[in-house]
């Protein structure tokens, strides 16, 4: 069997296009079960630069994409991912996805799901973001936002670049990431905000993911998240926002992109992360003495407390009640976060909620 592998890694690498297609297929077939991951990382030396090489041939048609489903698969190891980055697999996914990604959708899908795997390690990130190179750094950045942005569908079947906003999460874990993101002439946070409309709950959770992690530079880049509160506060608010219609009261004290949202009955989201993702983004952002103007200025503390009231999740729960204790005086908060649940058993008035744990970056 050993030698057998040995020789289907040669025909990788074949002269016959027939014979390196299905060499492709045979050695994607082996990386969808465990024995097959296994023999093929003993012998990763050879098998991953000869996907790669695979990969980047022009008119590989079907063998590429072959190719990229194996090295997808090979990459959730974190240890073949980082050895990929050595190989230059970043640099080649995306040479790989701007010239044949149109023609060639299946292709562009697995592409972006292989860097998804690579930016799970720290080099991987690197790559990508194209560190140490100031002329081009944030080049790939930029492209992967514009697809991004710009692919959106209705139907996730459909949908060939919403895993981008998994690598979007990964590479806003690390400061250099969202310092390209930030940056006010880039306008990419802008730009990625705006997909948090979509019907498609990977990009929800992904552009959560994003906006919450970004926040950990409000302490220096307040100002630069408050020039987006248009597109921001909504994005941030109106998922923790509740079902119910604002009096017009309420309304009248918050900026037409709130007000309007709220002045009907929305369905609720339902996933708790993008709901907590959300309320820790807002409560970094409320840290600051400009943020916490703000968030008073667009009515945020009623739009929190009618929003707690529908909320049934402890731990968002608890995020509701960090920004609380924040922002709100200590009666009118006790009003807010603890009479409300005083007839059952959230009557606590959970402060002690661990900041650290709370915001530790996903």
């Amino acid at each position: 069997m050993a030698d057998e592998l040995d020789e289907l890694i040669d025909f990788l690498s074949n002269s016959s296009p027939q014979v390196r297609g299905a060499a492709a297929d045979i050695v994607r077939g082996l990386t969808g079960d465990s024995d097959g991951l296994r023999s093929l990382a003993a012998r990763a030396d050879r098998a991953l630069p000869a996907l790669l090489r695979l990969l980047a041939s022009v008119g590989a048609g079907g063998a590429g994409e072959a190719a990229a489903d194996s090295l997808v698969n090979l990459s959730q190891d974190g240890d073949l991912a980082a050895r990929l980055v050595v190989l230059g697999a970043v640099a080649a996914a995306m040479d790989v996805m701007v010239k044949r990604g149109g023609e060639q959708p299946k292709l562009a899908r697995s592409l972006v799901m292989l860097l998804v795997n690579l930016t799970q390690v720290e080099s991987g990130i690197s790559a990508l973001l194209q560190v140490g190179d100031e002329k081009v750094q944030g080049l790939y950045v930029a492209k992967l936002v514009r697809s991004f942005c710009r692919s959106s569908c209705d139907s996730e079947d459909e949908d060939i670049f919403e895993h981008i906003a998994s690598i979007l999460v990964n590479i806003s874990k690390v400061e250099a990431g969202r310092r390209i993101l930030m940056e006010p002439k880039r306008g990419l946070l802008k730009q990625i905000i705006g997909q948090f409309d979509s019907t498609n709950q990977l990009r929800k959770k992904g552009v959560a993911g994003t906006i919450r992690n970004c926040c950990f530079e409000a302490d220096t880049q307040i100002q630069n998240l408050l020039s987006i509160a248009e597109y921001l506060w909504p994005a941030l608010l109106l998922p923790v926002a509740g079902k119910k219609i604002y009096s017009e009261e309420d309304r009248s004290k918050m900026p037409p992109e709130l007000a309007n949202a709220l002045s009907h009955e929305r369905e609720a989201v339902d996933d708790s992360e993008i709901r907590e993702r959300a309320l820790e983004a807002i409560y970094m952002i409320v840290m600051q003495d400009d943020g916490r103007k703000a968030f008073w200025s667009v009515n945020g503390p009623r739009i929190l407390q009618v929003g707690y009231e529908d909320e049934e999740d402890l731990k968002v729960m608890g995020a509701y009640e960090l920004i609380g204790s924040l922002v709100l005086p200590l009666n009118f908060g006790m009003s807010i976060f603890t009479v409300l649940h005083l007839n059952n058993e959230y009557f606590a008035f959970r402060i002690t909620y661990c900041v650290s744990s709370h915001l530790q970056s996903s």
